[in-house]
């Protein structure tokens, strides 16, 4: 297969992978605008990514606060090209360098969804890629498999084979991020979800639903607040992904007001402070030898965080 037949078999059709098209539940008006503008810009991402298989992408088209989600896309398909013609993951490491370094955490992601669409383990990913980044992917890989298999993901609890071990906590909160969107971004329907897994799975998957409440910004501020409110039993958990979210969009350069709101609510830090304990909880592990268990260690060093910036705040 020449790789221009190659493009066009890969392509994504927008109305393929909408909210609507997916059959999801409906959300209020304002919040199905904002996701599926998050989708929009994905599948932009994707398919420019796809068709120019090198130099910088266009996203002339992409609102700004929405690049992190073509990065993503992008980050899937040039991936996925990088596979498929054996390229050593050259697309991949081309797009970190033109522009996409800003956005590394989303086009790792991305790189997740590609490996989990072609039903391959990440772990060939992982050893050429950033030692404690790389395992993000995992997480994309279980956005993916969530956001296509809900059922069997949400309602069976079904866990891949590749997935189950010791990525299995990183892959949940992929799971996570995308019952944010089959869940409609409605506090009541995710809470009612997760209190459905068995307990040792819940504080990853409300690690992820923090992050994408986060980097999403969908909900208002009282929405944001009833999320708190249902996760209480997970704040420290909420609030590492709203600290990856916090990251991820300090490290653009830009950061969306809802966004900002959402950080602060999960939080009760500004996006900038709470992104600087994603920071110092990496120089912690960044000397761990690359695995599972260091990813883990980060994420546990931003609760930590959290925790004492919250027990601070409570005794001033």
């Amino acid at each position: 297969m020449t790789e221009t037949l190659l493009r066009r078999a890969l392509a994504l059709d927008p109305e393929q992978l909408t909210l609507a098209g997916r059959g999801f539940p409906q959300a209020a008006p304002g919040v199905r605008d904002r996701l599926e503008e998050v989708v929009h810009s994905f599948v932009l991402g994707y398919n420019d990514g796809l068709a120019r298989s090198s130099g910088p992408l266009d996203l002339s088209g992409v609102v700004p606060e929405f690049r992190g989600f073509a990065y993503e896309g992008a980050g899937m398909s040039r991936c996925l090209l990088d596979v498929l013609s054996l390229s050593g993951g050259r697309r991949l490491q081309e797009l970190l360098e033109e522009r996409g370094a800003g956005y590394i955490h989303l086009i790792t992601v991305g790189a997740g969804w590609a490996y989990a669409r072609l039903r391959l383990p990440v772990w060939k990913l992982i050893r050429p890629w950033h030692p404690l980044l790389g395992w993000l992917a995992w997480d994309g890989w279980g956005f993916h498999q969530a956001f296509f298999r809900p059922e069997a993901v949400f309602g069976r609890q079904w866990i891949e084979r590749a997935a189950r071990g010791s990525v299995r906590a990183i892959r949940d909160q992929g799971a996570g991020r995308a019952l944010w969107f089959y869940g409609a971004a409605e506090p009541e329907r995710i809470a009612e979800t997760i209190a459905g897994f068995v307990p040792e799975r819940r504080a990853d998957l409300w690690a992820g639903i923090g992050l994408a409440a986060c980097y999403t910004g969908a909900l208002p501020a009282e929405g944001v607040d009833h999320l708190a409110a249902l996760g209480a039993s997970y704040r420290e958990d909420l609030a590492q992904g709203a600290a990856f979210a916090a990251k991820a969009h300090h490290l653009s350069g830009i950061e969306p007001p809802g966004s900002a709101i959402a950080v602060e609510r999960l939080t009760g830090a500004d996006l900038a402070t709470a992104a600087a304990w994603t920071d110092r909880a990496f120089e912690q592990v960044v000397s761990l030898p690359s695995s599972p268990a260091a990813y883990e260690a980060w994420r546990a060093q931003i609760r930590r965080a959290w925790a004492e910036a919250h027990q601070a705040k409570e005794t001033t």
